[in-house]
């Protein structure tokens, strides 16, 4: 219950921009964890299907056959790379939304200066609003790099993986 008031507060004292960054990074953690399940789960099943595809054939030295494998690795290929590119447009929005909760709470600060003449009790709220939302938006910026970098060597290898598994040997 303590870390319900804890969170509540916090969000309170962000500002609204705070939820839309909240949200913003729930949704990238999600498209996040579904690249990493479809890794590790149907990208499984895809390479093997195309493995099994390929080996059954019992040519593959034309151009017909170079063909068909450039499209079944280009099809893999289009499946691992689903949503990477949204996954970076958000890590590239999050660092703007902070920026939005900067310039909203520094309205506020202004806000409180005007009316209450510089009451540095009235101007904290604007000041919160303003540096929390630019941390929060930074600290989900840099959680969603990490991951991203992760994600895309991994890509990148089963990329590889894929080239290098259907061979034309025969």
């Amino acid at each position: 219950m303590e870390i319900m008031i804890a969170i509540r507060t916090f969000m309170e004292a962000g500002g609204d921009v705070l939820w839309l960054i909240a949200l913003a990074t729930f949704g990238m953690w999600c498209l996040i964890f579904e690249r990493i399940w479809y890794i590790n789960n149907e990208h499984v099943k895809d390479a093997a299907i195309c493995l099994t595809m390929w080996e059954g054939r019992a040519e593959r030295k034309s151009w017909y056959a170079h063909r068909i494998r450039e499209r079944a690795i280009s099809e893999v290929n289009e499946r691992l790379r689903t949503n990477m590119s949204l996954i970076k447009t958000f890590i590239s929005l999050l660092p703007l939304l902070g920026l939005l909760g900067t310039v909203t709470g520094m309205i506020q600060v202004f806000e409180a200066m005007t009316f209450s003449g510089g009451n540095a009790r009235s101007m904290a709220a604007g000041v919160s609003a303003a540096t929390i939302p630019t941390m929060a938006g930074m600290v989900a910026t840099l959680s969603g790099v990490f991951a991203n970098t992760w994600l895309t060597s991994k890509v990148a290898s089963e990329a590889n993986y894929m080239e290098d598994t259907l061979t034309m040997d025969h």
